[in-house]
């Protein structure tokens, strides 16, 4: 797959999440209609948490010399940081913006620019490449979810 049909799909992700969670009402967004799985409200407040941390990452590792970057406990993230007051609306509108930022970074680059590598203190080296395949990817793993719970809502 060329880079520029991987940074399309990159930036087709929030759009993706917004029709997954259209016109689900407040209480549906809260719903725990799955046992032992998030809301949904809790799922799009996962995303928009990681979507900074992803960016930064991959700006580190264009910008700087083989950088280390650190885990975060997607659980211990919902635990702590408000998941259920936050505004659905301002955390698809974060995903975006973190995206369509990123991406004129990206499409500026040469390909070898792909193969650049930070360190991740638990899974090891990671290259520009598989950084953009895997939150690339984050996004359409979770909007299957999102339709499960919609499915078992009866939505």
């Amino acid at each position: 797959m060329s880079y520029e049909r991987l940074i399309d799909q990159y930036l087709a992700g929030p759009q993706m999440l917004r029709e997954a969670v259209a016109g689900l009402s407040p209480a549906e967004l809260d719903a725990r209609p799955i046992p032992g799985k998030w809301s949904t409200r809790e799922v799009v407040c996962h995303i928009a948490d990681f979507e900074p941390i992803y960016a930064d990452r991959m700006k580190r590792v264009v910008a700087e010399n083989k950088p280390t970057f650190f885990g975060g406990d997607p659980d211990v993230f919902a635990a702590g940081l408000a998941y259920g007051r936050r505004n659905v609306a301002d955390e698809l509108e974060l995903v975006d913006v973190v995206r369509r930022t990123m991406s004129v970074i990206l499409r500026g680059l040469r390909a070898e620019d792909f193969q650049r590598v930070g360190v991740h203190s638990e899974y090891g080296p990671l290259s520009l490449e598989e950084l953009l395949r895997r939150i690339t990817g984050h996004i359409p793993h979770h909007v299957a979810t999102i339709k499960e719970k919609r499915a078992a809502l009866g939505r």
